[in-house]
């Protein structure tokens, strides 16, 4: 009865929101042909769409997808025990499809729409009601407003999925599809009008945040944090060894990860220009000091520098730099990466005395990443490299530090409290956690009757010795044919 209830109340208000939009869309508009208005004496010109920074807008959009699937879910998905891959793929998946459906009907209207007293977007553009072909000023003065929708849609997608790692392993299917839905709506819409929306309060304070240090990386550490405190750890965490399954699918993740990054911040200038330029060189150089950083670091403290590690450490330096990379040159984004990669790796080892179980490493690495680069940007942003923003504490400016301060802690105010909540509020309708008999079968078979690998090591070592019908069940499953597609 719950399941049903939940359906039900989720087809109703699609179908309420779908209703709003088809009703506000239906205003009258001007017959075709009809001139516009010729501006006033003296008004600024009207915007252009430039069509080298349209296409290079579209590219970037599509590097930012890639970061989620394949990018993140292979990073991911290598790092898994082998019953798991499947289901760890499939989260980072179908995000992709959720988060394209939330953002079209309510989520970029939240997140972007008519401000609503600086801490949210009103809901005009339901539907994207009025998000078309024309540049919208307050945003881009050169490209296609729904363009400007899309490149955001992209970073809206990719935020919940990087939550994903902390819960590996253990949540049901059914609470991971509502708690993102939630999340999205309550923690990210608004989170990205504070920071970005037009008269976001953060935006409004002159917090620095070029693409998604506070937006992206600290809510989803943050919020993985609590996840992993909430659902608690995994059956036998501390006790049975949990390698990665894959590490070749992990490395690979990372490259294509470090790829799409690009499009992630070259394509925040927003135009296809000198400081899209400017930040792409700021990226690459960030990544690669974090990569050596931690290497490094792993290699004077355990002995042996691993593979894991270095490419833990290019993600690492790819979180912190991404504040920061439209407001600093190169040697300031190795600085700032290489910094990342050492205190980064010190974080992701600190899991295990405070006792939680953050499958992947998605606070150490997102949510510390994130919050050093955005305070690294109160250090190191300068006017020359970018003017439209400010300088910081090493170049002047010791109030920049300061406010970069206050927007890190709204975030951490604004993710742990929504994010407790909305774990609460889904485990009371569905229930956050598979049992423990679907924990130790794996998800894969649990919750999606399938196995990764036909062939080949698809034995569960938990049944190895196991009897009674359950066990057999899952053998039986484990060796059926599979259906071809």
């Amino acid at each position: 009865m719950k399941r049903f209830s939940l359906v039900l109340a989720m087809l109703l208000l699609v179908a309420a929101t779908l209703a709003a939009a088809v009703a506000t869309a239906q205003q009258p508009t001007p017959p075709a042909g009809t001139a516009a208005p010729a501006p006033a004496a003296g008004a600024p010109a009207p915007s252009k769409i430039d069509k080298g920074d349209t296409a290079w807008m579209l590219t970037s959009s599509a590097l930012v997808l890639l970061m989620t699937t394949p990018g993140l879910a292979l990073f991911y998905g290598g790092m898994v025990r082998q019953k798991n891959a499947l289901a760890t793929l499939m989260q980072s998946f179908i995000i992709m499809a959720v988060i394209s459906i939330q953002w079209v009907l309510w989520g970029y209207s939240l997140a972007f729409g008519p401000d609503k007293g600086g801490i949210v977007g009103g809901l005009d553009w339901v539907g994207l009601r009025g998000v078309g072909a024309e540049p919208f000023d307050a945003y881009s003065k050169t490209i296609p407003h729904q363009v400007f929708m899309l490149f955001q849609m992209m970073f809206a997608i990719i935020t919940p999925a990087l939550i994903t790692g902390a819960f590996a392993e253990r949540k049901k299917f059914s609470a991971f599809l509502l708690f993102t839905v939630l999340w999205a709506t309550i923690v990210y819409d608004p989170l990205a009008h504070w920071v970005w929306g037009d008269g976001g309060w953060l935006k409004k304070l002159g917090a620095l945040d070029f693409a998604g240090g506070t937006v992206v990386h600290i809510s989803s550490g943050m919020s993985a944090l609590v996840c992993a405190i909430v659902l608690g750890r995994r059956r036998g965490y501390g006790h049975q060894p949990m390698q990665p399954h894959n590490l070749p699918m992990t490395v690979m993740g990372a490259g294509l990860l470090w790829f799409g990054w690009f499009g992630f911040n070259a394509g925040s200038a927003l135009e296809a220009n000198g400081l899209a330029a400017s930040a792409f060189t700021a990226t690459n150089t960030g990544a690669a000091a974090a990569a050596l950083g931690w290497m490094f670091t792993e290699w004077l403290t355990r002995g042996k520098p691993t593979v894991l590690g270095a490419a833990s450490g290019a993600v690492a330096g790819l979180v912190a730099i991404t504040p920061a990379s439209g407001y600093v040159g190169p040697l300031s984004a190795l600085v700032i990466g290489a910094i990342a990669g050492a205190v980064c790796y010190s974080a992701c080892n600190l899991k295990s005395k405070f006792g939680y179980d953050d499958s992947l490493d998605v606070v150490g690495v997102h949510g510390v990443g994130g919050t050093w680069g955005a305070l690294a940007t109160g250090l190191f942003a300068s006017k020359a490299i970018n003017e439209a923003g400010d300088n910081g504490l090493f170049f002047g400016n010791p109030g920049q530090l300061w406010t970069q301060i206050v927007a890190v802690l709204a975030t951490y105010a604004l993710a742990i409290a929504a994010t407790y909540v909305i774990l609460k509020v889904v485990d009371a309708v569905v229930g956050l956690r598979v049992s423990a008999e679907d924990e130790v079968a794996g998800l894969d078979l649990s919750q999606h009757s399938e196995t990764a690998y036909a062939m080949g090591g698809g034995q569960y070592g938990e049944f190895s010795s196991a009897s009674g019908a359950f066990a057999d069940a899952m053998r039986g499953a484990e060796a059926k044919p599979r259906v071809a597609h």
